[in-house]
C-alpha cells in the first residue's frame, strides 16, 4: 500500500503553516513532510501532529541562508561547523517529533571552488552527519535535484548519489528519490527505482514538466506508483508540486491511481 504524505511546504499554502495539519487530516492524508520546522517550537508541531493522528514522513536539515539563494552547506568548506550544529539541531527536532528521516541539502557549488574540494567536503560532513543520527535509529537522506530549477547544485544524478553512499558506507546514509527531478535529469523512472531500491528510503513525486499534480504532464504514475507498490517498497510517497489551482481542487489526481 503505498502511503502519500502532504509537503505541507507546497500544498495548502493559502492557510499559514501551522493550520496544514489540519487541512492535510481533513482531506484524507495521514502523513506529512516539510522543508524546515525552525520557525516553530518543536511542541507546536507536535500538537497539530497528534491532535490530527499524522505521522511526520521526513523534513529538511538548516540548509544555510536559505533567502539569500544557499541550498544547503555540506559542500562548503569552512562552515563544517555550522553544519553540524545544524545536523544537531535537525536531530533535536526530529526526537521531539518522532520522524525517523532527515533530508540534507548538499548545496551549490561556488565559482571559485573546484568540484573535488566541494566532494570531498561533503563526504566529510555526511559521514558526520551519518554518525551523529545513527545511535538515535535517524537516518540521512540526500537527494538528487536537476540542473535546471537548481542550477550549480551538487548532486544532480541518482548514480552519483549512490556513489556517495557507497563511499561513506553508514548504514543509516540513504536515498530520497525524487521522480520528478529523476525524469529531468535522466528519465527511465521505474527502471531507475528498481536499480536503486535497495538504497531508497523515501520517494516524492510532482508531475513534468512544471512540478504541478502528478496527473499533469509527462508522467504516468498511475503505472509509476504500481510497479513501485510491486516491490513493496514500505516508506512514505511525499507529494512535493505547486498545486495550479488551489490543492484541494487538484487532489482529483489520487482518484485516477488504483492501488
Amino acid at each position: 500500500m503505498i502511503k502519500f504524505a502532504a509537503n505541507l511546504s507546497m500544498l495548502f499554502t493559502e492557510l499559514d503553516f501551522l493550520d496544514r495539519f489540519a487541512a492535510a487530516a481533513k482531506a484524507g492524508f495521514s502523513a506529512v513532510e516539510f522543508l524546515f520546522p525552525y520557525d516553530y517550537q518543536a511542541l507546536e508541531i507536535k500538537t497539530r501532529l497528534e491532535q490530527y493522528d499524522l505521522s511526520l514522513a521526513l523534513f529538511n536539515a538548516p540548509p544555510g541562508d536559505w533567502h539569500n539563494a544557499e541550498r544547503g552547506i555540506a559542500c562548503l568548506p569552512g562552515r563544517e561547523q555550522e553544519f553540524l550544529q545544524g545536523i544537531e539541531l535537525a536531530l533535536e527536532y526530529a526526537l521531539a517529533l518522532g520522524n525517523k528521516r532527515i533530508h540534507v541539502m548538499a548545496g551549490i557549488i561556488p565559482n571559485n571552488l573546484g568540484k573535488t574540494e566541494a566532494e570531498n567536503c561533503y563526504v566529510d560532513n555526511l559521514r558526520q552527519a551519518a554518525l551523529l543520527a545513527q545511535p538515535l535509529a535517524i537516518n540521512v537522506l540526500i537527494e538528487p535535484i536537476n540542473h535546471i530549477d537548481m542550477p550549480g547544485y551538487l548532486l544532480n544524478h541518482q548514480e552519483q548519489a549512490i556513489t556517495f553512499i557507497q563511499k561513506i558506507n553508514q548504514p543509516n546514509l540513504r536515498l530520497q528519490f525524487d521522480c520528478y527531478h529523476c525524469q529531468i535529469m535522466q528519465g527511465n523512472v521505474v527502471e531507475t527505482f528498481k536499480r536503486m531500491q535497495c538504497y531508497i528510503d523515501h520517494i516524492q513525486i510532482a508531475g513534468v514538466p512544471g512540478r504541478h499534480e502528478p496527473d499533469v504532464g509527462e508522467l504516468n504514475y498511475a503505472y509509476i506508483l504500481q510497479e513501485i507498490a510491486k516491490t513493496q517498497y514500505a516508506g512514505f510517497v511525499g507529494c512535493e508540486y505547486m498545486p495550479l489551482s488551489g490543492t484541494e481542487a487538484g487532489l482529483n489526481w489520487r482518484d485516477k491511481i488504483s492501488l
